[in-house]
């Protein structure tokens, strides 16, 4: 199959490069389950932006600086702020039915979230991203120049090297195509790797079944540096009930003048934080998490009882709704809370239009490192990030030209020499064990020996599971255990390597901030880099 730019992941990140760039070009996406599955889809708050003329460029960037520890791209948070208006334009044209409030300067509701010094978080009610998604994948369904393969999972990256060309490049992937359970080749001259972040790699978290870190462990593979993974953003408020999966209570809700309290109805954030509830995310995260051990709680609450059921029904129907159906009426008591795994704030280095070591390869979204996040990502930057730097990727891709320079027939997948599984216990067994191991050893609060734990550990499941693959024909399970088991080593490995506690890194070993703030860049071996 040929195309001029293949995108892997159909969310915010991946559909932005799509319509960016199909008015030109010949576009696939490929979806690993539906096209509508993914975080971006399940996104509450919103999208920030300076959208009011009482707020500022200087003071998003600021907001920025100061959520991330001191170890923000400055140069990198100004570009996205500065482009963040012309973003949300383009949205409103596309038609999202962002929430309307006539007597704003644009027309529409500015809420506030944990970090932010201003009203600047535009929204949909509290389902943003189902609104901005299920917008955008209509017009990219009626677009002819855009195909979409769902339940396609990408395999691996098809490089020079793997060709018996020169050079660097990558000219395309393997993906796997579930329903009919044979493997494919796709050859094009741009690849943008849109597949969100690694939040399963947790036993607990927010995100969807989606999130097993992908893209960035293709990338690995394929030789590109990756940084700051020791940054997993934990959300403070994720809906504490044995039968409600991962569902997130949006930060949004603080921002309305929600409040967090122990079982007894104490407040205790100001204990924690001068801002409160509205600190940035991996203060409050660490503040729960200290008060339940502390005090042997399962959770903590969440309170917006005092708002008005009307306000709770307009701002937040689905959080509402979704309480409601576990017995919870948030106009009349507390939600139960506790953090969770939420967001890979490192990811595949890149530049500002999402150009990663490998010519012809790009990141975009949480897949990628841009230097925005720094230590700990300001609430609703991300959906912005995919935004900006999808709308820069495709500019860049239509720069470049579309010539791949390859000229050698894509090998075909080899199966000859595997079979099918005999044991696929084994991938649930090892699943299960990788992601029990990194809540417990590499999660809000770590220490030296923790991490020495999980680091011995996961080389044995890695070992385990790399000679699985070696052996077995591929399934979706077993390409996600395989992305998942890289992406905790690259995770434990980039936190063994900071000396300090920063953002969302906090060692009870190295509870000091250094002077200086630096990033974590890991390189792959030189043997990789030779061989692929």
């Amino acid at each position: 199959m040929n195309f001029d730019v293949a995108i892997v992941g159909s969310g915010l990140a991946g559909l932005s490069v799509a319509l960016n760039l199909a008015e030109t070009r010949c576009v696939v996406i490929l979806a690993k389950r539906s096209a509508s599955v993914g975080a971006s889809d399940w996104a509450q708050g919103g999208i920030a932006a300076v959208l009011d003329s009482g707020d500022s460029i200087d003071e998003h960037v600021g907001d920025t600086l100061i959520a991330g520890g001191g170890l923000c791209d400055e140069a990198a948070a100004r570009f996205i702020v500065e482009h963040g208006r012309a973003a949300i334009e383009w949205l409103i044209r596309e038609g999202v039915p962002f929430t309307r409030d006539n007597a704003a300067e644009l027309g529409f509701h500015l809420t506030r979230e944990g970090g932010h010094s201003r009203r600047r978080i535009i929204h949909a009610a509290d389902a943003t991203g189902h609104a901005v998604v299920t917008t955008l994948n209509e017009s990219v369904r009626r677009h002819p120049n855009i195909t979409v393969l769902e339940d396609h999972y990408a395999i691996d990256l098809i490089t020079s090297g793997r060709l018996g060309l020169p050079g660097q490049r990558c000219h395309g992937l393997y993906a796997l195509d579930v329903d009919a359970g044979r493997t494919i080749s796709i050859q094009a001259p741009h690849t943008v790797l849109a597949t969100g972040g690694a939040g399963k790699v947790y036993l607990y978290t927010t995100n969807p079944d989606t999130a097993t870190g992908d893209g960035i462990a293709m990338a690995w593979r394929a030789s590109c540096r990756v940084a700051n993974m020791e940054f997993i953003q934990f959300h403070p408020t994720c809906l504490f009930h044995p039968y409600a999966k991962s569902f997130l209570i949006s930060e949004a809700v603080r921002g309305e003048d929600g409040v967090l309290r122990l079982p007894d109805g104490t407040r205790f954030m100001s204990a924690h934080d001068e801002r409160a509830e509205l600190a940035p995310r991996d203060i409050v995260a660490r503040a729960i998490d200290f008060e339940t051990k502390k005090r042997g709680i399962d959770c903590v609450y969440l309170d917006i009882s005092h708002q008005p059921r009307a306000f709770l029904e307009e701002h937040f129907p689905t959080i509402l709704a979704r309480c409601r159906e576990f017995g919870i009426d948030i106009a009349k008591e507390p939600i139960p809370v506790v953090p969770a795994a939420h967001y890979t704030c490192g990811g595949v280095v890149t530049d500002l239009a999402g150009r990663t070591d490998r010519p012809g390869l790009y990141a975009v979204g949480e897949t990628s490192y841009t230097g925005l996040h720094g230590a700990n990502r300001l609430a609703s930057n991300s959906l912005l990030e995919c935004l900006v730097v999808g709308r820069a990727a495709a500019q860049a891709i239509e720069a470049d030209g579309f010539s791949n320079g390859c000229h050698a027939e894509l090998p075909d997948w080899n199966e000859s020499r595997v079979s099918n599984p005999d044991e696929e216990v084994v991938v649930a067994h090892n699943w299960d064990e990788l992601r029990r191991l990194m809540w417990n050893y590499v999660g809000i609060v770590r220490t030296d020996k923790r991490l020495a734990r999980a680091q011995h550990r996961i080389a044995l499941l890695r070992d385990e599971i790399h000679e699985y693959y070696a052996n077995f024909k591929v399934s979706r399970d077993l390409l996600e255990l395989r992305n998942l088991v890289d992406v905790a080593s690259l995770i434990v490995e980039s936190a063994c390597s900071r000396r300090e506690s920063r953002g969302l890194h906090y060692s009870r070993d190295w509870p000091e901030t250094l002077p200086k703030a630096l990033p974590t860049i890991l390189t792959p071996p030189a043997s990789r880099r030779t061989s692929l």
